[in-house]
């Protein structure tokens, strides 16, 4: 019965008419629409005819029919394939929506067409890995944006590390970035000293409710990713840590003597210093002090076990008189007391990969 009525309205097809041949397209798709389960010979003569007709219609209609075609749970599979590689405006509902489209499919458009069929990809209840990967590789920030923004897309640890890479150089991803549930929490806290203050809350709170098991296995991973990318050591680095080994040898070497090397502005001795003492690499101490980091001191100092006022003196002495540091004691003390120390902790544990593994930069 149903391919009697398709074979009628095929003999209406010798109609030069536009108009009669967009009425005969939307009955051939209304008469698509009123089965859910077409067999494979069905299913071939409404593909092959369907997409016929759409071939040879207007943009209007081929979206009028990509937008029904994007709600069916089976529609026709070449005609598909067809529609979500044409304009934007005809592909992005069935790019969105069509469940029919096999991960080749999405990865042959991902491969071959511009951002805004990235975009429409990127916003699928699922992208799979392989398509994320592809759109990872040739998306611009603002399609980037919307694919991690989406926990539906399914990312690998390398696309993960590229969007890290470049969301470190992009502010406007820094937030979609942190937010992603499923983001590796190693890569997670290489957010940290390129976030704003509002955003590093939100790693060191992902870093206290971490399970132990977790940041283990975070840790690991991590240490695969470590590259010598901080930047050549200072000229004075291998006199600063031979002075550092005759105080440890003499046992001077306490909180307050860094308090000390510092007022003396023997900065690389210091960074000596605190990096062995709180068990960080050097670039990362440095990146503390050149960037005036106080929350990254702040975690440093905790997670050593430093006092506030300790912590207050390196803060007077890091900052320039215009920070008006002394009007911001109390509240820098504040920061401070309220850091807990298990937080601290866990989130210095990222921070010490590097010298754990040894790998530090000497370019």
């Amino acid at each position: 019965m149903l391919q009697s009525r398709l074979h009628d309205l095929i003999a209406l097809a010798d109609e030069p008419s536009s108009a009669k041949r967009r009425e005969l397209l939307r009955g051939v798709t209304d008469l698509f629409f009123t089965a859910d389960d077409h067999g494979a010979v069905e299913m071939d003569l409404f593909d092959q005819v369907m997409g016929q007709l759409a071939g040879e219609m207007e943009e209007a209609v081929r979206v009028e029919l990509a937008e029904r075609l994007g709600q069916s749970a089976a529609p026709p599979p070449a005609l598909t394939r067809s529609l979500a590689s044409d304009g934007i405006a005809v592909a992005r509902p069935i790019l969105t929506g069509a469940a029919q489209l096999s991960d080749a499919d999405l990865l042959h458009v991902a491969q071959t067409q511009g951002q805004e069929h990235l975009r429409a990809i990127s916003s699928r209840a699922h992208v799979p890995s392989a398509v994320s990967d592809a759109i990872v590789a040739r998306g611009d920030d603002d399609t980037l944006g919307v694919l991690i923004r989406n926990e539906g897309a399914q990312l690998s640890r390398a696309a993960h590390e590229t969007v890290v890479d470049r969301a470190a150089a992009n502010p406007a991803l820094h937030e979609a970035v942190i937010d992603r549930q499923s983001l590796p929490i190693d890569l997670l806290n290489e957010m940290y000293f390129v976030a704003e203050a509002r955003l590093r809350d939100r790693i060191m709170a992902r870093n206290e409710a971490l399970d132990p098991a977790v940041l283990e296995a975070a840790l690991a991973a991590g240490r695969n990713r470590l590259a010598a990318r901080d930047g050549a050591l200072p000229a004075d680095y291998d006199g600063a840590m031979h002075e550092l080994g005759l105080i440890k040898a003499r046992g001077r070497i306490t909180p307050q003597a860094l308090a000390s090397m510092l007022r003396a502005r023997q900065t690389t001795l210091f960074l000596c210093a605190l990096s062995d003492m709180a068990d960080i690499d050097f670039h990362t101490a440095r990146k503390i002090l050149e960037r005036k980091e106080l929350d990254g001191l702040a975690v440093v100092c905790k997670a050593a076990d430093f006092d506030r006022a300790l912590f207050l003196t390196f803060a007077l002495l890091i900052l320039d008189p215009s920070d008006e540091v002394m009007g911001k004691a109390k509240a820098y003390g504040e920061l401070y007391a309220a850091l807990p120390r298990e937080s601290a902790l866990r989130t210095i544990r990222f921070w010490r990969m590097r010298r754990t593994t040894g790998a530090v930069a000497a370019a």
